[in-house]
């Protein structure tokens, strides 16, 4: 399968925030990017991060299907009044999926806790996404999924006010603006990753 390519905007990127190092803390287990590929492996799905300059792609590929793309998310690092922002433009599942005993929203959690957890290493303290609403029913999914993942509704963009048309612009369509902590989603999914203990 060839590899999608990542179009850039024309505008010039902000500059790329230091990466941060985990920090061994008291608290929550907060994964580490090996933690979550490491989990990955284990129910035969390969993440693969690319990145260039702020912009990020993280894929999904199957161990047992000729390196088949599952699923991917994409996305910038950007700044923002509060700090860095983890701005998730989409995430994707192949329909190949339809067919595997896993669950599409069991592969997600992988490639989003892999987008995720980049973000955190660049430094971002909060997520935002667009949960589009292309039909009322696949809509509503979305909402549920990313709820369940850690992220809330803070706003619906539909088009009936001034106020929606700069997300309109950002997000390029309709649908329910989610936020979300990036250390606080990293604690959530932590008992998801965290490896075995040593015998």
């Amino acid at each position: 399968m060839a590899a999608s390519t990542l179009h850039l905007p024309s505008r010039l990127a902000p500059a790329s925030p230091p990466t941060t190092s985990a920090v061994p803390r008291s608290g929550p287990f907060i994964p580490t990017m090996p933690d979550i590929e490491e989990a990955a492996r284990a129910q035969n799905l390969r993440l693969e991060l690319r990145t260039l300059g702020p912009f990020f792609r993280v894929r999904g590929l199957s161990l047992d299907k000729a390196g088949a793309e599952l699923g991917r998310a994409e996305g910038v690092v950007r700044p923002w009044a509060g700090g860095w922002v983890l701005h998730l433009d989409s995430m994707r599942m192949s329909r190949a999926t339809l067919g595997m005993e896993r669950s599409i929203f069991g592969l997600g959690l992988f490639v989003g806790a892999a987008a995720v957890r980049h973000g955190f290493d660049r430094g971002c303290r909060r997520a935002e996404l667009l949960a589009i609403n292309d039909t009322d029913l696949y809509h509503s999914k979305l909402v549920r999924f990313y709820r369940r993942m850690g992220f809330r509704a803070v706003r619906e963009v539909d088009g009936s006010s001034a106020g929606d048309l700069p997300h309109l612009l950002v997000w390029g369509g309709r649908g329910t603006r989610m936020d979300a902590g990036v250390e606080e989603l990293l604690a959530k999914w932590g008992g998801r990753f965290r490896p075995p203990p040593r015998s």
